[in-house]
């Protein structure tokens, strides 16, 4: 089997490609032909070893945290999931592994694939569509009528979570550049704050939740336009004492983790607003609900760019730029 993987840690490194065996098959697993890999900045990431306190991984690694694929074959216990059902999914996050030739995935983090997109398309939903989900839907609750601000409307979660939150009934506004304001607007962003010219913090006011996906200052910054009870949830972190024990850290981590936001979470405090960092999950059931608001023409994807397997060094390398619109992906099969 040829996957893309790590040997060791270090920043800007290219994985290799290599050879192996497939992955072992447990009762609750799926083995699926990956067709198509989604690439993201935490890929980067766990690359540079920025993840290895809260995710200590195993080297080598094979690197990739979204698929689209067909089963091949199926545990013992698994009732949900047939050879040749197409499928999509983002693995949990201790069985990463999804730019290779296959990959065993348990039968709870798995989907059906949307009927109406190609497995490239498909490869691009599931870690950006679980993130706005699980932020949007389970986090903030987020109601019709309220007001959310979407940082980075263009990126690969902002363009899922700007129509997430259309679909809600929220006012929603997202900062981008003046590139791509057209296409944040195709999406149904209602106020689109072009960075390059426009403070967003002076020209919003009174919103509801805050999804954050930048860095320390617009995080700080994100908390003038919130009005008092509202949420700050934040996906690039600091992470938050919540976080540490919900991952199962031990004391020392956990220390860390509330030492590295205690600055947010006070200044947070002051203003009444609720700051929490989120880690998304894998999660089969609210893929499967996802699918559904895909087939019915609510979300559609936005790919940026598609390249093939051989040129996953590249894919990385571009991703990380920061200039994708939408998602990036890879072609397997």
């Amino acid at each position: 089997m040829k996957s893309f993987l790590i040997d060791r840690y270090g920043k800007g490194s290219a994985p290799r490609l290599g050879e192996g065996p497939e992955p072992d098959l447990r009762n609750n697993d799926v083995m699926v032909e990956v067709h198509a890999a989604g690439v993201n900045p935490l890929d980067n990431k766990i690359r540079d070893g920025e993840f290895k306190l809260i995710l200590p991984y195993s080297l080598p690694l094979v690197l990739g945290n979204e698929l689209a694929g067909v089963v091949v074959r199926v545990g013992a216990n698994v009732r949900r999931f047939k050879p040749g059902d197409e499928v999509y999914a983002r693995p949990a996050q201790d069985r990463i592994g999804t730019f290779a030739e296959y990959i065993a995935i348990d039968e709870t983090d798995l989907a059906l694939k949307p009927d109406n997109l190609t497995m490239e398309e498909a490869a691009s939903i599931p870690l950006v569509a679980l993130t706005a989900w699980q932020v949007l839907v389970e986090r903030a609750n987020l109601r019709k009528g309220q007001k959310v601000l979407i940082h980075a409307g263009s990126g690969g979660v902002g363009t899922i979570a700007i129509q997430l939150a259309k679909h809600l009934g929220a006012y929603v506004a997202t900062t981008t550049s003046t590139a791509n304001v057209a296409l944040v607007k195709s999406l149904g962003a209602d106020v689109v704050v072009d960075y390059k010219s426009d403070d967003f913090e002076k020209v919003l006011q009174g919103y509801d939740v805050v999804l954050n996906s930048l860095g320390k200052d617009t995080l700080e910054k994100s908390l003038r336009v919130l009005k008092p009870g509202g949420k700050l949830i934040s996906i690039s972190g600091p992470p938050d004492p919540d976080f540490a024990r919900q991952n199962g850290s031990g004391w020392l981590l956990q220390l860390v983790m509330r030492l590295l936001s205690f600055g947010i979470r006070r200044q947070s405090k002051r203003r009444r607003i609720s700051y929490s960092f989120l880690f998304m999950t894998a999660n089969g059931r609210q893929l499967g609900k996802i699918t559904s608001l895909i087939e019915a023409g609510v979300i559609r994807p936005v790919l940026d760019r598609v390249f093939p397997f051989e040129r996953t060094n590249e894919a990385l390398d571009y991703v990380e730029t920061g200039r994708a619109k939408g998602k990036v992906v890879v072609t397997v099969k």
